[in-house]
């Protein structure tokens, strides 16, 4: 076999591969589509074989571009949202919505239904909360199994198996049903080191005593980059790669992203510390990894190992990003469906207005994008999205006007998450940036400038693909550990500083910020 790698990272609207060499050099990427239906505000799911044929797709194109042959690949990683994937007895898809069809199988990460199952498990007040922040998200699998087991009897009666989505692709691509350590311990509530490993008296309390043959989960978790055999002949003849191609346990996307972005820094812990990563798409994640645990309310967490061994993971965040900008334009009379050429048109208009405005460009326009919730600091999946500052205009330029004034609120956003994690000793004046956003220079410079850090931008052209074979390099052995591997593969970063002068618009912005989240929690306790 050859060292090139294949990386596949399945997002929320689509599937992405990357053909990458040893030295973490990418060769070529491709991506496709993946369906979602929305039955709610709440409630989404996928179709696990819809997002398997894109995941074909994307790695044969890749293949192509990169001119790569199959005996040149060594191993494949994959990395996926966190969505939960619900199969029988006999692998066959199982329906997670009433009335749906049983091809829609997959309950998508940013799916809320489970909101009142979600907050029967942070009633209980137990110890396994210490690793969500005391509070339970309905973004987490065990409340979403608890509205399935309640709401789809049927479903959860003829279940054999449920899966993180990055475990069923492993499970696709190598029979194996191990499951990666990244997505047991931050979404399924199982603890490293812990005795048990998994909180039974927990499960017990909340309806799930049996969820764990239910489930078909494994007593011990599998660490990332661990090789979990090779390709299956199905599984290779779909991709076009050969059997003997090995398969990777995975990780959760962020966490991909944040293992691309700063693994390389794995052998210096001191400045894991000094550089948390934010990995911002659909949704903004900051990743936080430390030698020791650290648990914060309102942020997800610590989990041990979940990424790199040696390192305990914090992850504060934003459930909605990326997404939030797609609202928006779906929305507003002269937005329109949010395709890359709408976006930048958004942007080039953007630049345009703020070169003949200055720093007063939407000044008086103030928005809490919190449209799906508060992940994190203020853990609050009831929170609603707030727009201060509406007049009667409707043109272009007002969904202009709109669009970055809930970009530099997003950046606020994530500055108040820094702040959070500083309380904890890591530091707020650096970020490494790793996702789609990183390719958005509209995005980049305003996390600079709206948090005051300095960005580090990833020299790698696909931060989240470059973690993907880190993991493949592992399990192909081209590398002894994970942290050779992200040492090994680092691609370093270009620094973004902050602009100095836009600090007293944004400090102001972030007082006002700061009082809108006041004046919500105001106005939802009047009765």
């Amino acid at each position: 076999m050859g060292e090139l790698l294949v990386a596949v990272d399945v997002g929320t609207g689509s599937a992405r591969a990357g053909v990458l060499t040893a030295s973490g050099r990418l060769l070529g990427r491709a991506e496709q589509p993946i369906a979602m239906r929305r039955i709610s505000a709440q409630q989404a799911e996928h179709n696990s074989e819809d997002i398997w044929r894109a995941v074909v797709g994307s790695v044969r194109n890749a293949m192509a571009t990169a001119g790569a042959a199959p005996s040149n690949i060594a191993a494949i990683g994959f990395d996926a949202t966190c969505s939960l994937v619900v199969r029988g007895r006999k692998g066959e898809p199982l329906p997670v919505a009433v009335g749906a069809e049983p091809g829609w199988d997959t309950i998508v990460w940013l799916d809320h239904r489970a909101r009142v199952e979600a907050d029967e498990c942070t009633a209980t007040g137990h110890r396994l909360l210490t690793h969500f922040g005391r509070v339970m998200s309905p973004e987490m699998q065990l409340p979403k199994l608890m509205w399935l087991k309640r709401h789809l009897p049927e479903t959860w009666a003829a279940m054999g198996f449920a899966f993180d989505l990055v475990d069923f692709l492993t499970f696709r691509a190598s029979g194996s049903v191990a499951r990666s350590q990244s997505a047991l311990a931050c979404k399924w509530g199982w603890g490293s080191g812990e005795k048990p490993a998994w909180p039974v008296d927990f499960l017990q309390r909340v309806g799930l005593g049996e969820l764990i043959e239910r489930a078909g989960l494994p007593a011990v978790a599998t660490p990332p980059g661990t090789d979990l055999g090779p390709l299956t002949e199905a599984a290779a003849a779909q991709l076009g790669l050969l059997p003997q191609t090995r398969v990777a346990a995975g990780l959760i996307d962020a966490h991909a992203g944040a293992l691309g972005a700063l693994g390389g820094l794995a052998g210096r812990p001191g400045e894991l510390e000094q550089n948390p990563c934010l990995v911002a798409g659909t949704s903004n994640s900051i990743v936080a990894l430390a030698a020791e645990a650290r648990p914060l309310h309102g942020v997800w967490g610590p989990y041990r190992e979940a990424i790199l061994p040696g390192t305990w993971l914090l992850e504060a965040g934003q459930s909605a990003s990326g997404a939030v900008f797609e609202h928006l334009l779906r929305w507003h009379r002269a937005g329109g469906e949010p395709t890359p050429e709408r976006h930048q048109a958004i942007a080039d208009r953007i630049a345009e207005l703020r070169l003949a405005e200055g720093p007063a460009f939407a000044a008086d326009l103030h928005v809490l994008p919190d449209f799906h919730g508060n992940r994190s600091p203020l853990a609050d999946a009831s929170a609603f999205g707030v727009i201060s500052g509406l007049t009667l205009e409707a043109d272009f330029d007002s969904l202009c006007r709109l669009y970055w004034r809930t970009a530099v609120a997003i950046g606020l956003g994530v500055r108040q998450n820094l702040e959070a994690l500083g309380t904890l000793g890591f530091s707020t004046e650096t970020l490494l940036l790793a996702g789609g956003h990183a390719r958005n220079e509209l995005l980049v410079g305003l996390y600079a400038d709206a948090t005051g850090a300095v960005i580090v931008e990833p020299n790698a052209a696909d931060a989240v693909l470059l973690g993907g074979a880190m993991l493949a390099a592992t399990a192909a052995g081209i590398y002894p550990s994970l942290a050779a591997s992200a040492a090994a593969m680092e691609q370093a970063g270009t620094v973004r500083r902050p602009d100095a002068s836009m600090k007293p618009y944004y400090d102001r912005d972030y007082r006002v910020m700061l009082e809108m989240q006041q004046q919500r929690r105001a106005l939802a306790g009047v009765k």
